[in-house]
């Protein structure tokens, strides 16, 4: 059995093909990410990966649309999004496949 904090792990994330991690794998990441209430993150997208973000509390804004507990939103490969914590809020993330450095600024070109 391994046992872990959340916080021993960068930006929520523990299983992925990075350090520290609980599972080395490329095929897929997965995060659970805290939010203080007007934490932004910059539009952005994937080339490779698609995106699943449940948003497990809190209030959020994901281009424009606000979303609350349940909500799960799918982001696919070159769909752009930007994030706004409305209030305290948690997010579980998965992102398959792992994909290393697949992080790009702006909408898709």
């Amino acid at each position: 059995m391994k046992i872990a904090h959340l916080n021993e792990m960068v930006k929520g994330w523990f299983v992925g093909n990075f350090e520290p991690t609980l599972i080395a794998t490329d095929a897929v990441e997965v995060a659970v990410k805290e939010y203080k209430q007007g934490d932004y993150e910059v539009l952005h997208h994937h080339k490779v990966a698609t995106e699943i973000t449940v948003i497990t509390s809190g209030h959020v804004r994901m281009n424009g649309q606000e979303y609350r507990k349940g909500a799960i939103i799918v982001i696919a490969p070159h769909e752009a999004t930007d994030f706004e914590a409305l209030e305290d809020s948690t997010t579980t993330v998965v992102k398959f496949p792992g994909a290393s450095n697949d992080k790009y600024l702006g909408a898709s070109v």
